[in-house]
């Protein structure tokens, strides 16, 4: 890797890190699309997975004074359903086609949230935070976006912005460790792999550390904006077919 690809693979790296930092997800979103034009794909989804481990439980030691295990194990324990569950209707189910349509409801309902000033929170209970957790695992089974259903509920939910990250970052990184695990058994972190990781490890520290700063001076409103444009580029990312993408990276560079 010479030192322009390097640089590139930092970059975005660091610009990932602050974005977990600030909104405490979207990290992949970040950094694949740079990092899947200089590094290979399962680099890049070891490198996500490694980084996220890293970032989601130093952002929620941060916020620890947030977490409720109440609150978060109904998911947990509906996602540990879904996952699996997921996994397993890959095999009836085309991923690109379900890719396609949860990134128009993301882009709709982002549009939405953008265009009108707040919701009226959602009044549910331990039944419904255990459904939405199954649906969240089911989603991230048989796409990989586990986090993107449990940050939409709690938004909906018109919770405090910290109660928010204080319930789907544990989500997410519960479901990050059993991606990691899988990843570990398919022998996905070479020596080349880790080498990548360790170089990375100071441009995502600092990333994340800004990024928490930033989020210290978010009020209620500007946090609510922030998930909701983080939202919209991920439904887009979603749409928009990667080859669109890869034409306009390589008119880039």
């Amino acid at each position: 890797m010479d030192g322009t690809v390097l640089g590139l693979y930092l970059l975005a790296t660091f610009i990932g890190g602050t974005t977990t930092g600030i909104a405490g997800f979207a990290m992949g979103l970040v950094v694949s699309g740079v990092w899947l034009h200089i590094i290979t794909p399962m680099q890049t989804a070891a490198l996500i997975v490694g980084y996220a481990l890293l970032s989601q439980t130093f952002t929620i030691w941060k916020l620890r004074h947030t977490l409720s295990w109440r609150k978060v194990m109904p998911f947990i324990v509906g996602g540990a359903v879904g996952v699996p569950l997921g996994t397993m209707l890959l095999a009836y189910i085309n991923p690109a086609y379900l890719r396609i349509g949860i990134g128009v409801l993301l882009v709709l309902y982002s549009i939405y949230g953008l265009a009108k000033p707040a919701f009226k929170p959602i009044q549910a209970g331990v039944p419904a935070d255990t459904g939405i957790g199954f649906l969240n695992g089911l989603l991230g089974g048989m796409t990989g976006l586990g986090g993107i259903v449990v940050t939409v509920w709690v938004q909906l939910r018109g919770l405090p912005k910290d109660v928010q990250r204080g319930i789907f970052q544990p989500v997410i990184l519960a479901a990050q460790a059993m991606t990691a695990l899988s990843l570990a058994l398919a022998g996905a972190y070479t020596t080349e792999t880790v080498k990548l990781y360790l170089y990375g490890i100071p441009a995502l520290a600092t990333g994340v550390w800004i990024g928490l700063k930033l989020y210290g001076k978010l009020d209620e409103a500007a946090f609510r904006k922030v998930i909701l444009v983080l939202l919209l580029i991920s439904g887009f990312s979603l749409v928009v077919p990667a080859s669109f993408v890869a034409g306009l990276f390589a008119m880039i560079r």
